[in-house]
This record gives C-alpha cells, structure tokens and sequence, in this order.
C-alpha cells in the first residue's frame, strides 16, 4: 500500500511533470473507482494543471478551480505515460481504471492490481468535499507536528500502539509498513498500549516517527514514478520480512497474522526476546 513517503514523492514527481500543463482527455475506465459525478470528469477538459497537494495518502490534483483527488488504496498505483496507444483502451479490463491524457500526448494512467477494488477517485470543487480528508488527523511531516503534540494526540488513547499509529483520523498518512517500520526504530512492541508510554518513550517513538518517515522521503526523493514501489520495498527493514535476520542484532524478524493482513517485528529489539502471540497460527496448531 503505498503510504506518506510514495504519495509524497508521487506529489513532487506530478508537480515537476504535470503542472502547467493541459489535460486533453480524461477516461474513466472502472465504475467502481468514481466516487463522484458532478461536476463530471469532462469539466477537466481544456484545463490546466496548476499545483498537486498531498493530505495524508490522498493525491489532489488542482486544475483550474477543481481537485482530482484520488486514494491509491492498498492495490492501487500511478504510472506516467510518455505516450499512449492511439486505440482507446477497453473499461472493465485489466487493471486500468482512469487514464489522463494531456495535449502533448504525454499523462498518465491508474491502475488497480487484485479483485478488491478500493482504489478512489473523486472530483470536487473544494478537497475538504472528500469525507477521507476531512477526517484526517494532522500530517506528521509539518514543523508543528513537535514531540508535545504528539503527546497530546496519545493523551487520549486507550489501545495498542500500532493502532494508533495506523489510525487517519489521528496522524495522516502512516500505513501497516512504516508503523512496522517506527516500531522497530523505537525499540517498541506493537502491542504496547499507549496508555502505558513514559515521557521517555513518548520522546523515543515520536523521534523514529519523524526519522523513519523524513529518510523514506530522502530516499525516495528523485525517483521515477514507476520504480518508488521497489525503492519503498528495499529501504524495509522489518516489514515483509519475516524470517529474515535483523539488520540490528541478528535475530529473526518473527510475524504476527491477521484476517487481511500482518506484522512482522524483531523479538530481541522490540519484546525483550518474546514472541508475539498470532492467533491465526495458534488457530492451526488446536
């Protein structure tokens, strides 16, 4: 799923490539992907592109007085189109789901890979139309997102951390990787509570938020559209790579299941050696 770190490279990339320029076409190509009709996807046409936005793991494209905003989901990408074939291309087929084509012949296509079709896109009058928007929490990217705030956002809280961390509607754009990926860089299990965390933890956690999230933007930072997908995969330490020594201390990075996905850890840097209890497996073994 792409998170913080690859729509806000997706935003740069569109704001160096895209901005200035006039859409030709746009093609709806998947039903399900619309969440809006008025003002319909033709008012795009003949407008220029005048700024891309980022709010949390949204992507808003400004053209004129309208945004397309659209939400990648866990399957969905964006992929720049240096041309397109001169053959329309078919809806319902395949992975594409709106195609944007610009008066120079260049633009760009998106896709949703899998069955589970959840990739959004919307076109509005004003951003804050988009109800995914409106509930988010603040974006941890901004100077004011400082370590009393984050205080105060966990003063409330009564779960486990990784939840929290996940949660939109309390800081924008962080995802089932990188919170796998800041609770490894804070030395934290996933299933402490937040109710639990000291003030020293409370510095520890939001200083690897920051971190984590800042170096996967530097790295990303220059990257082509079409290659962030691998580039997000190899600066990974913990996540998706269970059974895989860790790059820390040598132990193997265990996984926790669950209905529609999984986490994966260090025991010897998060747990004090212990591993988590994944009920799937404990399911199996009854």
């Amino acid at each position: 799923m792409p998170e913080l770190p690859e729509v806000e490279a997706l935003r740069v990339f569109l704001d160096e490539n895209l901005v200035g320029k006039e859409i030709a076409r746009v093609l709806p190509l998947a039903v399900s992907a619309l969440k809006t009709y008025d003002p319909p996807l033709t008012a795009l046409e003949g407008g220029t592109v005048t700024g891309v936005a980022r709010h949390g793991k949204f992507l808003d494209i400004g053209v004129g007085p309208l945004h397309l905003v659209t939400h990648l989901a866990r399957a969905g990408w964006l992929h720049w189109r240096d041309s397109f074939p001169a053959t329309p291309p078919r809806p319902g087929k395949g992975p594409l789901a709106l195609r944007t084509v610009l008066t120079g012949g260049d633009g760009f296509d998106l896709t949703e890979a899998g069955t589970t079709k959840r990739l959004a896109v919307y076109l509005v009058r004003d951003p804050a139309e988009v109800p995914g928007i409106v509930r988010l929490g603040p974006d941890p990217l901004d100077d004011a997102f400082d370590r009393d705030a984050f205080a105060a956002l966990l003063a409330g809280e009564r779960r486990r951390i990784k939840g929290a961390l996940r949660d939109q509607s309390l800081i924008a754009g962080i995802g089932n990787a990188y919170s796998d990926e800041i609770l490894h860089a804070a030395k934290m299990s996933p299933f402490k509570l937040t109710a639990s965390l000291t003030d020293d933890e409370t510095t520890r956690l939001h200083t690897a938020l920051r971190t984590t999230l800042q170096d996967a933007v530097a790295r990303s930072s220059g990257v082509a559209a079409g290659k962030l997908k691998a580039e997000k995969k190899s600066g990974l330490r913990v996540h998706g790579r269970a059974g895989e020594p860790c790059p820390v201390c040598g132990d193997t990075i265990r996984e926790v299941s669950f209905s529609d996905s999984s986490l994966q850890y260090c025991p010897t840097c998060q747990t004090g050696g212990k591993p988590l209890a994944d009920r799937r497996l404990s399911k199996l073994l009854k």
